[in-house]
């Protein structure tokens, strides 16, 4: 048997990483596994419903197998459009209708976090301040309390603004603190971000916020040391962040 012939007989029964492989031995065999009939076969083993159509919309079996064969890798960010100093967050906390705290928060501010945790905080608690997902966290002062139980009486709004287009955005409206982490010493409201129509393929992306409180003193009060952001659904460093802001509804 001449050794095309041969060739042909093995090379339906490789692997498409070991026929490609095969293409960088000589032109002779380029030649020959360049043949779609084999790239076909390979594309079988995957997709077998494309091979069936006759006419398979498709250029050809090698290209189609080439480009689609690997899982899709983590592509890099392009550089986000918008930074932390273009923002600003405006953040209230209402007890039923008593304001507990309202500030406006530089981006610059809730980007850089906490130097050092106050004391009373929880071993867990700093485990967690201190972990890799990305976060925004800042200070709250003065601080306040909230009565122990009254937590979903508890309610907060969070609005961004930016100072390059004067445009604001909503994050969160009028959320309550519904559930309590005692283990580490965090109360949670939610809201679903309100993504511009640009991008009507995104929906039920959450903006998480938490109160973090110290484990000192008396049981029946959460003493509030500092406020939590995060949208670990879905961005989990600053560059996916500031991305997904871009993306909101601004008006």
């Amino acid at each position: 048997m001449e050794s095309e012939e041969v060739l042909k007989v093995v090379f339906p029964l490789l692997e498409g990483v070991d026929l490609a492989s095969c293409m960088g031995v000589c032109k002779q065999w380029n030649d020959i596994a360049k043949d779609d009939f084999f790239w076909k076969c390979q594309c079988a083993k995957r997709w077998p419903s494309i091979c069936k159509q006759p006419n398979a919309p498709i250029e050809s079996y090698y290209k189609l197998y080439k480009s689609f064969h690997k899982r899709q890798q983590h592509k890099t960010l392009l550089p986000p459009r918008i930074s932390f100093d273009d923002l600003e967050f405006f953040i209230d906390i209402w007890a039923e209708n008593i304001l507990l705290f309202s500030e406006v928060v530089p981006g610059s501010v809730l980007q850089s976090g906490f130097k050092c945790p106050p004391s009373g905080v929880s071993d867990l608690l700093k485990y967690h301040l201190e972990g890799s997902e990305y976060k925004m966290t800042f200070p709250v002062e003065p601080r306040f309390t909230i009565p122990a139980g009254q937590n979903q009486n508890v309610s907060v709004s969070v609005m961004v603004g930016r100072k390059d287009t004067n445009k604001v955005a909503r994050i969160i409206n009028k959320s309550m603190f519904d559930y309590i982490d005692r283990s580490s010493y965090r109360a949670l409201a939610f809201e679903y971000l309100d993504i511009s129509p640009g991008y009507p393929f995104l929906s039920g992306i959450r903006a998480w916020i938490s109160l973090l409180f110290t484990e000192v003193g008396s049981e029946d009060v959460m003493d509030v040391f500092g406020i939590q952001m995060d949208f670990c659904d879905v961005a989990n460093s600053k560059e996916e962040v500031l991305w997904l802001l871009d993306m909101l509804y601004w008006k």
